[in-house]
């Protein structure tokens, strides 16, 4: 039933498989066969960012359209392809071979029947080496963090299996530059309320001698950083706002005993403890005042990002 489907669904609709690659020569010719096989209607992209291990040979050798992104980090290969490739559906997957390509059909079809923008391939696995516990929990806790914030429409944030549609990645802006680009993505579904779903897929180990380019510690410090840039960008009257209410609590609490001393002896001896109380204080308000400034700005640039969306036809079936 699947195969018959997928020949239906690639022969009326223009169907893109994305594959961003940093040294996987041995894995993309496997990556490549798979997706043909699943798609064979469509067009596969290999974009090669600075590969020193022959993958970009190795997948034009398995019949992939190969091209190259200089700037170094997975959120650039991104905006490029985002830029260049035009089809109505786009399939982006790692080109590690751990994601299975025979969801992808599954994955499409629910786009198309459901009318949605993005659909997460999320990971299910009890290979502990395809999921190391320590990206296992990173997932779970920023994912967390980002359903709290934005909304919690996605329990695999971090995932790199997606599906979407053209009116998303026309309207999505990649502002990242490595392994935070999932977050903007999924930040970018939720900011505009974007119709997305889940589907579960399997994740598998690497093939032997293909190592993980994600470092734990390292990158989920960027992720995280990331975050609360987003908060900052998106929800900019939370952020400063927060930051004046410590501020007040902060100058309140330096202040009150100056106060005190004031009301019971009409002296105030400790004139730059007052200083200071007044000037944190005033910082305060001001940090108020920003965040009501530029959340009336961020309203506007979601209204624009969302008029470009909207200037896009939805996806369906031709």
């Amino acid at each position: 039933m699947m195969e018959r489907r997928s020949v239906e669904l690639t022969s009326n609709v223009k169907v893109a498989v994305l594959i961003p690659c940093y040294n996987e020569a041995k894995p993309i010719g496997t990556v490549v066969a798979d997706f043909r096989a699943a798609l064979p209607a469509a067009d596969i992209y290999v974009y090669d960012n600075n590969s020193t291990d022959g993958t970009a040979e190795a997948a034009r050798a398995a019949g992939a359209i190969v091209r190259v992104e200089t700037q170094q980090g997975k959120g650039n290969v991104v905006r490029r392809m985002f830029a260049d490739i035009d089809a109505d559906v786009y399939v982006m997957v790692d080109g590690d071979n751990t994601y299975e390509a025979k969801a992808a059909p599954a994955l499409i079809d629910k786009l198309l029947d459901e009318t949605l923008d993005m659909v997460s391939g999320c990971r299910v696995t009890e290979i502990q080496e395809a999921y190391r516990p320590g990206h296992r929990f990173g997932n779970w806790m920023l994912t967390g963090l980002v359903a709290g914030i934005f909304g919690k429409r996605t329990k695999d944030m971090l995932t790199g299996y997606r599906v979407f549609s053209r009116r998303f990645v026309k309207s999505f802006p990649a502002l990242s530059r490595g392994f935070e680009i999932e977050t903007e993505l999924t930040v970018h579904a939720l900011e505009l309320r974007m119709p997305i779903a889940d589907v579960d897929t399997a994740y598998v180990d690497r093939l032997p001698g293909s190592d993980s380019k994600l470092n734990t510690i390292r990158d989920g410090f960027r992720i995280l950083k990331m975050i609360i840039l987003l908060v900052k960008e998106e929800r900019p009257f939370a952020f400063f706002g927060s930051v004046g209410v410590l501020l007040a609590l902060l100058s309140l609490l330096l202040g009150a005993p100056v106060v005190v001393e004031f009301v019971e002896t009409g002296l105030v001896p400790r004139f730059p403890t007052a200083i200071l109380a007044s000037a944190i204080m005033v910082i305060g308000v001001l940090s108020v005042i920003t965040g009501l400034i530029l959340d009336t700005v961020t309203l506007g640039r979601r209204e624009m990002k969302r008029m470009a969306y909207l200037a896009l036809p939805a996806p369906a079936r031709r």
